[in-house]
């Protein structure tokens, strides 16, 4: 539990910080929706109702993700964080990151949404949200962490010269990395398995 004490102890202020980054990312990939030309928005319109219908009839151009596609893609973004975070200069990449990842979700569900309105929003929450729930707060702890890692670093960059200064912090953040790497895989395993049946029962509809 240290590792999570660690992270969430005093620091409310980055959690809000990183919070509103994400969702002004979120916020700005929606209106990229209303951005496309109208020759992108038909052919965007017509790749989703064909992957609808490859999905409602388990046609060859539905390819469910694998469990190893999901995880390596969810652990490649931690990893990440967790190397910007270890390098200190790295730390505006942290929030780029996050302002990215939102940016990717608001344009998915801003797309689904502009396209089919109420079932794109339907079909948002059965194959966007879930997984998301897990993945997107395991992101946010992630740069928190990173960036107070950072900052400590900063602060402690003479206590760093001494034998072992640093050696607490870097295990207490590199445990709360794999903690949340267990996380992402949970995460994984729901995307892979659980997502497609969903999935296949909102298509009909769609």
């Amino acid at each position: 539990m240290q590792p999570f004490r660690y992270a969430l102890k005093d620091q409310t202020p980055l959690y809000v910080f990183v919070a509103v980054l994400f969702l002004m990312g979120v916020v700005f990939g929606a209106l990229m929706v209303n951005a496309l030309t109208l020759e992108q928005q038909q052919d965007l319109s017509r790749y989703l109702g064909n992957f609808f219908v490859s999905v409602n009839e388990g046609g060859a151009n539905f390819h469910p993700v694998t469990f190893w596609e999901s995880a390596m893609l969810h652990l490649k973004w931690l990893g990440l964080i967790w190397i910007l975070g270890l390098s200190v200069i790295g730390l505006p990449g942290i929030l780029i990151l996050d302002f990215f990842k939102g940016v990717l979700i608001g344009f998915t569900v801003g797309c689904l949404v502009g396209q089919f309105s109420w079932k794109g929003l339907l079909f948002a929450l059965v194959s966007v949200a879930p997984h998301n729930l897990l993945v997107i707060p395991v992101l946010l702890i992630s740069s928190v962490a990173a960036i107070g890692f950072s900052l400590n670093i900063i602060r402690s960059r003479v206590l760093m010269s001494r034998s072992g200064g640093a050696s607490r912090p870097f295990l207490t953040y590199a445990g709360l990395t794999a903690a949340l790497c267990a996380i992402l895989l949970a995460a994984s395993s729901f995307e892979t398995w659980v997502t497609p049946v969903m999935m296949g029962w909102v298509t009909p509809i769609m």
